[in-house]
């Protein structure tokens, strides 16, 4: 299972030099809009310093992280849905993201044109707001459409979606998104496969000026203020000479970093490791999985000849140095099929063949 998040905003907002950021790839960031045609697509490793503590004291041959993938796309004007600029069909590109990034600009370079020719943060949010809203009304449209007929049936589940959707068109007519329509927790699964844009978590990433850093501050997950110029420009120095210039910001880390931690704890994700055969490894899964679940992201025989799973958590191997060493403290545990991951976890599978 790979996870994804796409990357969305007006033109000219910084959306490309982010991503070029963030991936370390090199594309088009020229200074005109909708530069960005094709989507740009690109792997991105989640920061973990648990991974990296664990690293230092186990001295694996290989240290292999877990990774979150980004999807570019062009930008989005007033009247997309209309037509305008490009239209808004690059949406489709990111219709299977299980998040977004939204790219909003509050930055002041006179070289840098404003599609709109002038910078409001509030109104460009509330634009991309009422495109991704116009974006899951035609598909919504478009599905009763398709099953007015199979509701003569009288299929229960057929029914209870034909009034989910009612009552979600109702809420996008208003302007809300469908998470600002808080739909029941029974209701949700049924507009999984539909793949709804307000439906997805967003985080927003203010482009400032990198003067404005020390002061403007990122205090929670959803809304991230960084320099997307001046993040584009450190990420080929030396990391001594990284940290040493995010600390005159009174920063331990990248604002790339925070936005790719933001991500991954938007999408509910732990981390679990293994370390075997000289491979220490971070596997991404949902919270809540079951850990005869989780071995199917190491290989599908795993999970298919599970046995049992010996459970330490990563503090316990980094203080004790060895697996030897954890088990002669009496701190690995075996768990069944039924145990639930935690985060964090450094997981041994026992598994017949």
């Amino acid at each position: 299972m790979s996870f994804s998040v796409g990357i969305i905003g007006l033109p000219n907002v910084g959306k490309s030099t982010l991503f070029k950021a963030l991936t370390k790839k090199q594309v088009n960031i020229s200074n005109y809009p909708f530069c960005t045609i094709d989507p740009n697509v690109g792997i991105v490793k989640v920061p973990d310093e648990r991974l990296d503590r664990l690293s230092k004291i186990l001295h694996p041959e290989q240290t292999l992280p877990t990774h979150i993938e980004f999807i570019d796309i062009a930008g989005l004007v007033k009247g997309a849905h209309e037509g305008q600029g490009l239209g808004n069909q690059f949406l489709s590109h990111i219709r299977e993201a299980d998040a977004l990034v939204e790219v909003v600009r509050d930055f002041s370079d006179p070289e840098v044109s404003h599609i709109t020719g002038k910078i409001n943060p509030d109104s460009d949010i509330e634009t991309i707001k009422l495109e991704l809203i116009f974006a899951d009304l035609f598909s919504i449209e478009n599905r009763l459409e398709k099953i007015q007929k199979e509701v003569k049936n009288e299929d229960k589940q057929t029914l209870k979606l034909f009034e989910t959707l009612k009552k979600i068109k109702t809420a996008l007519n208003r302007g809300l998104t469908i998470t600002e329509a808080n739909l029941p927790e029974d209701e949700e699964p049924l507009l999984k496969n539909l793949n709804l844009l307000t439906a997805k978590p967003i985080v927003y990433v203010i482009n400032i000026d990198e003067n404005k850093i020390k002061e403007r501050r990122s205090t929670n997950n959803r809304q991230i203020y960084l320099c997307a110029k001046l993040e584009s420009e450190l990420i080929d120095l030396p990391e001594d000479e990284i940290r040493e210039y995010l600390k005159g910001y009174g920063q331990s880390r990248s604002a790339l970093d925070t936005l790719i931690i933001s991500s991954y704890k938007l999408l509910n994700l732990i981390t679990f490791f293994t370390c075997q055969n000289q491979i220490l490894q971070a596997w991404t899964i949902p919270q809540k999985t079951k850990v005869s679940k989780a071995a199917e992201k190491i290989h599908t025989d795993m999970a298919r000849g599970f046995i049992k799973a010996e459970v330490t958590g990563w503090q316990h191997l980094a203080d004790k140095g060895t697996e030897h060493g954890v088990r002669e403290a009496g701190l690995m545990r075996t768990e069944g099929k039924e145990y639930e991951v935690q985060d964090g976890d450094v997981i041994h599978f026992k598994f017949s063949i």
